[in-house]
């Protein structure tokens, strides 16, 4: 157990340094190159952590087990929204401007309406994975190909972001990457070990810390991006996240080795396009999620593991 507890401590302190070290260099990549915190929220850190979902779904789809991999992603956009991004707005509300909204939240709706349309049938073929990765490459182009400028304020300034070189910050971009991939990652295998030796089930370790240490990138970084005001790079990143989680995830997945879902995900899909929408609508009453949506969004997540856990859903 002390080496559980070390492995713990460790991944808390990569957990930090990596959300500094990714949201410090986007942030300077943002200004470097005039692109939005909410682009590279969504773009940059979108794929960044989105990392880990890839690699459990690439094994996924070359294993052949296409429940896994698109469990994997379901899972992973239903924890984005109701954990990552319920648990900052109940710390930090997070604010995002009008014109963004209606700009960006069609992209979001549009690939969530494509999950459900292509796996509603209960299978991935490679042609519908190479429409989601053409859909990818138009969702990239139309996001990088509006320049705006950016300002850092003061207290953002400190010994990596006065470093001019872009070159220096992509560095800092990818060690932030691993550095938060590392810490999830053995954030799951200590609290794991503590849990199996206090006997608690596989099961509630796999719906509970297994679920949140893949999401603990997405957790971290938008926090962090939050605590230094820029509440538009939290929200681009969960965007960001879920987009890429189903347009590059399952789109190359299913690219590899066409998808063969046993498993009835009708109420999943369901599921987690509802939890979508409730969360656009929340932003779109008044452009800022507060305590109040942050609880609701929360609360669904709740909700969900609850239901999966007793068999309801």
């Amino acid at each position: 157990m002390f080496i559980d507890s070390g492995l713990i401590l460790i991944s808390l302190i990569f957990l930090y340094y990596g959300g500094e070290f990714l949201v410090t260099g986007s942030l300077r990549l943002a200004q470097t190159f005039n692109i939005s915190p909410f682009i590279i929220g969504a773009t940059v850190i979108g794929f960044g952590t989105s990392t880990p979902e890839l690699a459990v779904s690439l094994m996924a789809s070359i294993q052949g087990s296409g429940d896994l991999a698109l469990a994997n992603i379901i899972g992973s956009n239903i924890t984005n929204i109701g954990l990552v991004l319920g648990l900052t707005a109940l710390i930090i509300p997070l604010t995002i401007e009008k014109q963004r909204y209606k700009t960006e939240s069609p992209s979001l709706i549009i690939t969530s309406t494509i999950i459900v349309v292509f796996s509603w049938d209960s299978y991935l073929s490679r042609i519908e994975g190479f429409i989601m990765i053409s859909f990818l490459f138009i969702y990239l182009w139309r996001a990088f190909r509006k320049k705006e400028s950016i300002d850092l304020d003061s207290s953002e300034i400190n010994f990596f972001s006065n470093q001019k070189r872009p070159t220096f910050h992509i560095i800092l971009v990818i060690l932030g990457i691993m550095m938060l991939i590392f810490g999830a990652s053995w954030m799951v295998e200590g609290a794991t070990g503590i849990a199996r030796k206090l006997g608690v089930s596989e099961w509630f370790i796999g719906v509970s810390i297994v679920a949140l240490g893949t999401s603990l990138p997405e957790l971290a970084s938008s926090l962090i991006a939050a605590k230094k005001g820029h509440g538009e790079m939290a929200i681009g990143n969960v965007f960001g996240s879920n987009i890429f989680n189903i347009l590059m995830v399952i789109g190359i997945a299913s690219s590899i080795n066409p998808l063969s879902i046993e498993e009835k995900i009708y109420t999943d899909l369901i599921f987690t396009t509802t939890l979508t929408f409730l969360m656009l609508l929340l932003i779109r009453m008044g452009y800022v999620i507060k305590k109040q949506e942050g609880f609701i969004l929360c609360l669904c997540y709740g909700l969900y593991m609850g239901l999966k856990g007793i068999g309801l859903l």
